[in-house]
């Protein structure tokens, strides 16, 4: 599961999907438990990543709450060596986001903007990714809020508990 920072994002979400190691519900693979993030391998090609569940989640539509179904909401890091991913955040929203929206990934009042197609979200650079995984290792808790295709406002709220020791463990399991 790579997003490379190219031109060809929609093909690189299509191989992710196939590959089957795109969810932690996919992989039986499992190595480590941290708190509330985890740490899954795969092999052929290697990847590693560490991966969280949100805490909390508020669907809203016209300012109010509503009830709605959604697929796996995910927030992760990994790491695939063969294709140069060196600590990529990737969010999954578990619906397909607005053609054209963000997402907004709020850790401890500094903003990020994440971009969207289909139901994956994810930085616009290498840098982003670096700043971002910086501020996820200091802070409590990160919140993203993303607009689905219906106009459903999400907002979820994953914990930081345990992140820099699970996505350290992936990135040394993944660099040798």
């Amino acid at each position: 599961m790579v997003f490379l920072k190219t031109g060809v994002a929609a093909a690189l979400v299509a191989s992710m999907l196939a590959s089957g190691a795109w969810a932690q519900s996919e992989s039986s693979n499992r190595v480590a438990a941290n708190t509330d993030w985890s740490v899954f391998v795969e092999d052929n090609p290697t990847e590693c990543w560490g991966v969280s569940t949100p805490k909390e989640t508020v669907n809203s539509r016209d300012g109010r709450v509503v009830a709605v179904n959604r697929g796996q909401t995910l927030l992760m890091v990994f790491y695939r060596p063969s294709a140069g991913a060196t600590g990529q955040v990737a969010f999954t929203g578990g619906y397909p986001f607005a053609s054209g929206s963000t997402v907004t990934m709020d850790i401890g009042g500094t903003a990020f903007e994440l971009f969207t197609e289909g139901e994956w979200a994810w930085p616009a650079t290498t840098s982003d990714d670096a700043q971002i995984i910086t501020a996820m290792k200091r802070g409590a808790d990160a919140k993203l809020t993303g607009r689905s295709g219906r106009g459903t406002q999400t907002e979820d709220t994953f914990s930081l508990l345990g992140f820099t020791a699970a996505v350290e463990d992936a990135e040394t399991r993944c660099s040798g």
